[in-house]
């Protein structure tokens, strides 16, 4: 049931069973997040990423992709992947980078969207998820470890919603 707060702290857990027995956790995770985005297209979501990439990663490597992907969650069990592939042309090295982001963001709320940008852009500077790699999703979201702790309870939420359907 908890599958996404594995390496969070026993009390967490405790908490969010808690809410899911208490059916509070669909209605706290409104609450914070009402709003939706209007990034729905692959081309939007490419503007929207080369955007917070202008805004904070200038020097970093060019994006050639950034889009949705509706296996990629099933397929890599992720929710956003960096890509980096290398061909030779002639006598150059040429790298390709490409973010796909899983398609189930088309519907999240526009701060879990921006969060797993963030991430997968900080992927262009730090390969690792390392000190400096968390360091630099907090300086282009400042919220980021909470964003990554409720869209980890906003996962949950989805599958238990997906599990009452099924009973039904």
């Amino acid at each position: 049931m908890l599958k996404y707060l594995g390496g969070y702290p026993a009390a967490l857990h405790a908490q969010v069973a808690a809410m899911i027995e208490a059916d509070t956790l669909a209605g706290y995770l409104r609450q914070r997040y009402a709003d939706s985005h209007a990034v729905q297209s692959d081309r939007a979501l490419f503007d929207y990423a080369q955007a917070l990439k202008q805004q904070f990663l200038r020097n970093a490597a060019p994006l050639d992709k950034v889009c949705y992907d509706a296996k990629l969650k099933i397929v890599q069990h992720a929710l956003g992947t960096h890509t980096r592939t290398s061909t030779v042309q002639g006598a150059r090295l040429k790298t390709r980078r490409e973010i796909r982001v899983a398609s189930l963001f088309r519907e999240a709320p526009a701060e879990f969207l921006k969060m797993i940008v963030v991430h997968e852009l900080a992927h262009l500077k730090e390969l690792d998820h390392n000190k400096a790699f968390y360091q630099l999703c907090h300086h282009m979201e400042p919220r980021y470890g909470q964003l990554e702790l409720d869209l980890r309870l906003y996962l949950t939420q989805k599958d238990l919603e997906a599990a009452r359907r099924k009973e039904h």
